[in-house]
């Protein structure tokens, strides 16, 4: 296997001693393939030249100032060459594997941006990054820092897992990642760089993994020691001003508004605190005496705090325009990112003063509520949204209502017609220009049909979005039996810009929905054939669940209960004791109403109580057309003396929260269709409201609910068009009392299976911890691309294929291939130029 080339980072300032140390260590690292990298922050007494002599091997940078540790780390990404770059401490070492094993995490998850090293002291014994925390205001930590490691529990230090950010002093990045969030911020100079690149990473999708066997070992601040003391207030103000600034860029600006506030006033009581000023010392409350106007003597730990707010003020501009490009580009929540941070109300300082005034501003900003807002999940469907409505909209209404549980919920339709029903959650109508503040409002879109060709934000300025498309009707099958009366050239014109349409939601979409195992091989038929199954999203992932899951149409999980009357009250010519067999939805091309009523002809000279309905022949969407199978099926039933006797239309669809009436009012369900392509990876979402309300189902074989018909013995299965069959099965489920007895118990059971809460659990399960597809993660890129050919290699390939060509085609296969390579290399040059 191809190992990528790692380039190794080490930054130097005033510390050659420790720093040849490190390099001499990693000079004799177990990884084959290693660039180490020397970056020289302008030392003084000549550190770069020692470096140098002690480290041939090495390539030295010479900063011409010092551009602290971001700044440096940056310029030796610039030299960089490998694919991923690891950082060390000048005061630190690799332990064995150190490489090899943040390499191996890489290769496995495309979804991993950075590793985060397991680092001792060094001597081994002692904690110096096991994981990370973050609190509210803005200061990173390590968890356990300075513990012996025998005393933090192995589940704290041994297991693998998720973090929100690495330590610098011993970290792993992929450089195309690196230079997609333009790498450290430079304005930190050091201390949390390394904060805020984890957490710009796990905003922007990417997963920052902790490899306890990528082992390091650091002596803590050996480096700051050289250049600074404990008491001078340097350190404490890089500390409070970067956390500041670390804060600022990557809160939501609805967290934001409460937390900043509260951690700019925080920052000024940690400061009085932590030097012990008497805050009380200016108040008149305390007398009035002879004015004093003497300096006051000010502790250094008190000003770093205060000059800290004020330096954080002179960068606002800059951090504002960093801000804005985080913000835009950001694709999970403060809610999503709430785990990583540990403890985010943990008060770090155990100063009391400080500890009171940090109870109060928790309690008088609400940052606990803060910081567990709401993720906002966007529904929008093209279907009508009524009481009458069909399969698109009354999914997505569940959809909508499932989610809105954990998530702050909209379903908006871009259909005119939009009159909905009272809602748990809020919804509204909306024309593509009015689509804007939703889309911008959004932290997932979970789209249907046409949807994504109304908003093509989503593939411009909002292409960083979630995105979850929802496949279960497979729009273009059904169109090649739809479209089957339409002129050749308009038949064939439609049925391209269907597909087109689903191409673009197949390379745009991060989560897909599909609604049966068959349908999930179709797409992912198709999304190989669009080349989404990339060798990234893959190795993220072999099963392809994550990307792809079934979510078949649901069910109630109430039992349906009578409201008012059904279709035995409201159709003339059924009685108590007919035999009702019951069609639960409109009459589509796809479907063969015909045969069925051929066949209720054929019963009806047996079981004079026979009655079929039909619930809806006038689809609720205006939009939809009237297809001529159901005219051509009234017109059979009336040439038949079935109309209004045997058989019943019943023009307009049943209001959607009435239709238990008139399933209950039944006594058997049908479905039955063509043998065609659309049936095999067709969904009868009319059979579901037969599960629903416990009725024996007779379908036709051919789709996948005809296979759970057959398989959980729910009713009876029949070919294709074959009318005897079709009236013995009626006859059987309508008359066998027995029969129909054990179908409906089998059927209780298995309705469970199919209520909207179990459906949508995939669906839940993405939402509650959502990020983009592997393949569309920002900056992604080959860790371990191939080395190009070069030399006497390059020749010999060359000559080979010339052999081949005039093998295959002579002098003329030969020119017209070379004419190619030439071309070729031509739009190569232009593209560069």
């Amino acid at each position: 296997m191809v190992q990528p080339l790692v380039s190794v980072i080490v930054v130097n300032y005033r510390g050659a001693d420790d720093t040849i140390t490190c390099l001499r260590a990693l000079a004799e690292h177990d990884y084959p393939r290693l660039e180490v990298i020397c970056v020289d922050n302008a030392s003084p007494g000549g550190d770069a030249a020692r470096i140098r002599a002690a480290a041939p091997g090495v390539r030295v940078i010479e900063s011409d100032r010092n551009l602290g540790f971001a700044g440096g780390c940056n310029l030796g990404a610039k030299h960089a060459g490998g694919t991923v770059l690891a950082f060390l401490n000048n005061d630190a070492r690799p332990g064995p594997h150190w490489v090899e094993a943040a390499v191996a995490t890489l290769r496995d998850d495309p979804a991993v941006g950075a590793v985060a090293s397991k680092v001792l002291d060094w001597d081994g014994t002692g904690t110096d990054f096991v994981d990370g925390g973050l609190t509210w205001f803005g200061m990173g930590y390590k968890r356990h820092a300075g513990t012996p490691i025998a005393d933090v529990p192995a589940g704290e230090h041994d297991s693998a897992k998720d973090v929100l950010f690495a330590t610098g002093s011993a970290m792993f990045v992929r450089a195309s990642v690196f230079a997609e969030l333009d790498g450290f911020d430079e304005r930190f100079f050091m201390f949390y760089e390394d904060v805020d690149l984890g957490w710009r990473l796990n905003l922007r999708g990417w997963r920052v993994r902790y490899v306890p066997e990528s082992l390091a070992y650091h002596r803590h601040h050996a480096t700051m020691s050289e250049v600074d003391t404990p008491d001078s207030g340097r350190e404490t103000f890089l500390l409070e001003r970067n956390a500041l600034c670390t804060l600022y860029k990557n809160l939501s600006d609805e967290t934001l508004a409460k937390a900043l506030p509260a951690a700019l006033a925080l920052s000024v009581r940690r400061a009085t605190a932590r030097g012990e000023l008497d805050p009380t010392q200016l108040d008149l409350e305390r007398g009035v005496g002879p004015a004093e106007t003497g300096p006051v003597p000010v502790p250094r730990s008190t000003l770093a705090g205060v000059l800290a707010v004020d330096q954080f003020v002179e960068l606002l501009p800059s951090l504002a325009e960093a801000r804005e490009a985080e913000q835009a580009a950001r694709v999970r929540t403060d809610a999503d990112l709430l785990p990583l941070l540990r403890n985010a109300l943990e008060p770090a300082y155990p100063l009391p003063r400080y500890l009171a005034a940090h109870d109060i501003l928790v309690s008088a900003f609400g940052i606990e509520q803060a910081f567990g807002k709401r993720r906002r999940v966007l529904v929008i469907t093209g279907d009508a949204i009524t009481e009458r409505m069909a399969g698109p909209a009354i999914r997505a209404w569940n959809i909508a209502e499932v989610l809105s549980g954990e998530h702050e919920v909209r379903l908006v339709t871009v259909n005119p017609l939009a009159d909905p029903p009272p809602a748990p959650f809020q919804v509204s109508a909306a024309r593509r220009r009015d689509l804007s503040e939703p889309l911008a409002w959004a932290d997932i879109v979970i789209l249907q049909g046409h949807v994504l060709e109304l908003a093509p934000a989503l593939k411009k300025e909002y292409a960083h979005k979630i995105v979850v498309c929802d496949l279960y009707d497979p729009m273009h099958l059904e169109l090649l039996e739809q479209g089957k009366d339409a002129p050749d050239d308009k038949r064939a014109a439609d049925l391209a810009g269907v597909t087109k349409v689903l191409d673009a939601q197949l390379e745009r979409g991060d989560f897909f929905l599909c609604a049966s195992q068959r349908q999930r091989h179709f797409w992912l038929g198709h999304l190989a054939a669009l080349g989404r199954l990339t060798p990234r999203l893959y190795d993220a992932d072999p099963t392809t669940q994550s990307l792809l899951s079934v979510v078949p149409f649901g069910l109630s999980p109430r039992a349906p209960r009578r409201t008012g009357p059904g279709l035995r009250a409201n159709l003339d010519g059924i009685v108590e004791t007919d035999h009702v067999v019951l069609w639960a939805g409109g009459v589509y091309s796809w479907f063969d109403p015909l045969t069925l009523v051929r066949a209720i002809e054929r019963l009806s000279t047996r079981r004079a109580d026979v009655r079929l309905v039909f619930l809806g022949m006038r689809h609720p969407n205006p939009e939809v057309a009237e297809m001529d199978i159901g005219a051509r099926t009234v017109r059979l039933s009336d040439s038949l003396g079935l109309t209004g006797k045997h058989v019943f239309f019943n023009e307009q669809w049943v209001p959607y929260d009435e239709r238990q009436n008139w399933l209950l009012d039944a006594d058997c369900g049908v479905t039955t269709h063509f043998e065609h392509v659309e049936t095999t990876f067709a969904f009868r979402t009319r059979v579901l409201d037969y599960l629903w309300s416990g009725l024996p189902i007779v379908t036709t074989d051919g789709d996948a609910f005809a296979d759970l018909v057959r398989e959980e013995r729910l009713g009876v299965v029949v070919p294709a068009e074959d009318t005897e069959a079709l009236a013995d099965a009626l006859e059987r489920c309508l008359y066998d009392t027995e029969f129909a007895k054990a179908c409906r118990e089998r059927i209780e059971r298995v309705a469970q299976r199919y209520t909207w809460p179990v459906v949508l659990e995939p669906l839940v399960e993405f939402c509650r911890d959502p990020r983009p597809a592997a393949d569309r993660l920002p900056g992604a890129a080959d860790l371990a691309p191939g080395e190009p050919v070069r030399g006497k290699e390059l020749v010999r390939r060359d000559l080979a294929l010339v052999k081949e060509y005039l093998a295959e085609g002579g002098p003329v296969e030969l020119a017209r291939r070379a004419g190619g390579r030439v071309k070729k290399l031509a739009r190569r040059g232009l593209r560069r130029g």
